[in-house]
């Protein structure tokens, strides 16, 4: 992956966590606390919570309120083709999918739709390896 690629996705601040779990132990919610502590802008975004640390949950990224930047993806990799394609409904600018997220199908949609796109990788260890690139 272009490390001036994933340079650009992390300077953008607003990010639904699409599949976070409320379970302290997921990956998922700990990345969501950990960009939280780092000056992001998290959405959680899971039809079964309401909210998530008192910050609201939406039930999709069609439900949100407010412009998302990147889509975080905690999903299996058979789910994410409609998610890219909700991203791009709502002008999402980047795609995120985390270790072991694969589905080239959806990759290659979300790029040809001019999104920036990571796939199996970590937001959370390329935030820590780049962030001295932001100090």
């Amino acid at each position: 992956m272009d490390n001036n690629q994933i340079i650009k996705i992390l300077k953008l601040k607003s990010i639904a966590i699409v599949g976070i779990s409320n379970k302290n132990h997921k990956p998922s919610y700990q990345i969501f606390k950990y960009l939280n502590q780092n000056e992001y802008n998290t959405i959680p975004v899971n039809p079964n919570y309401r909210s998530i640390d008192n910050i609201g949950c939406y039930p999709d990224l069609e439900s949100i309120n407010k412009p998302v930047d990147t889509v975080n993806i905690f999903r299996r990799s058979e789910y994410v083709l409609p998610i890219i394609e909700s991203s791009i409904k709502i002008n999402a600018k980047a795609i995120w999918m985390q270790d072991g997220v694969i589905n080239q199908e959806a990759f290659e949609v979300a790029k040809n739709a001019g999104l920036l796109v990571v796939m199996n990788d970590c937001i959370f260890r390329r935030h820590q390896e780049t962030y001295i690139d932001f100090q």
